[in-house]
């Protein structure tokens, strides 16, 4: 979260833990400190409507809100975020 301070990058969370005393200890454990929504549970309607079938599930989306990874992780999962902020970066801005 630090390295994309003040760039076009948000990290958002569902949380399927089993229930909201679950996901309190998670957030404070792992120091979470982007926005997350408890889900209600592993077929919660969010997971779903997104039809989940493994935890975690990882979706890297652009800056039109397009899903351009899915299931990325470590170098893989950096690379592809960099790459869409800078290209989030490159786009013209309407004035």
């Amino acid at each position: 979260m630090k390295k994309y301070a003040q760039r076009p990058f948000v990290l958002l969370g569902v949380n399927s833990d089993a229930s909201v005393a679950k996901l309190k200890s998670v957030v404070k454990r792992e120091k979470i400190s982007w926005r997350s929504w408890y889900d209600g549970g592993t077929r919660g309607p969010i997971s779903s409507r997104w039809n989940i079938q493994s935890f975690p599930t990882i979706y890297v989306l652009d800056h039109r809100g397009v899903i351009r990874y899915k299931n990325v992780c470590g170098e893989a999962l950096e690379q592809a975020v960099e790459s869409l902020v800078i290209e989030a970066e490159a786009r013209p801005r309407n004035r």
